[in-house]
């Protein structure tokens, strides 16, 4: 007769929890990836300081090298156009593992819903001033706005990755792109949305109303 495995103990819980926990964390940055986010962070930084007191066409790319005290090479090595340094956050990568991390046989919609949601609660409070800055950007500059189309596209890209991994579909799956499509066009129309109404409603709220309304027609 077999020996009767050993139950566990209430310290191997934690521990197996914690493991679970941790599998799910995204991997900690070296040296070298915390000095890059750094420099990003300060650029960015000095370029909303500098459009807040002049003004978006008036903020020039020397200038924003020299508020970040950095060079122009590095300025446009972080950031091709002036436009990018707006609209760049770090938040896709952190998107993509939150989206690979939901429950498993949770509707993709709603997996995009829960993401988005919290990802737009996050930036509000971290870095409120920041968003509500670049809303307007996006409402007011044309070129921001031309810009966000074309980051929001890459950004589309990466989120169809996500979900044809989870719901066993091809990455070029022409649904899977019209699907994720969709989802991030609604995320632009809101954020465009909430500008034109001077961020007075819950941005979060928006998305789930926004998100409601494509739910009849999209389904994986």
């Amino acid at each position: 007769m077999a020996a009767s495995a050993t139950p566990p103990s209430a310290d191997d819980a934690r521990a197996d929890a914690d493991a679970d926990d941790n599998a799910q964390q995204p991997p900690r940055l070296g040296l070298r990836e915390r000095k890059k986010l750094k420099t990003r962070v300060a650029i960015r930084e000095a370029t909303y300081r500098l459009i807040a007191d002049q003004g978006y066409e008036a903020a020039t790319v020397e200038q924003i090298a020299a508020a970040a005290e950095v060079s122009m090479s590095t300025v446009f090595r972080y950031f091709p156009t002036k436009e990018d340094i707006v609209l760049t956050d770090e938040f896709d990568p952190v998107m993509d593992a939150a989206i690979r991390a939901r429950p498993a046989g949770e509707p993709p919609l709603e997996s995009l819903r829960s993401v988005l949601t919290q990802a737009a609660a996050a930036i509000l409070a971290d870095q409120p001033a920041e968003m509500a800055q670049r809303s307007r950007l996006m409402l007011e500059i044309p070129a921001v706005r031309a810009r966000m189309t074309e980051t929001m596209a890459e950004t589309s890209l990466l989120l169809s990755r996500a979900v044809a991994d989870r719901t066993g579909r091809e990455e070029g799956d022409l649904e899977v792109r019209v699907f994720t499509a969709s989802v991030i066009a609604a995320l632009r129309e809101v954020t465009i949305y909430w500008a034109e109404h001077d961020q007075k409603d819950d941005l979060a709220v928006l998305i789930d109303r926004a998100l409601d309304t494509l739910k009849g027609g999209l389904a994986l």
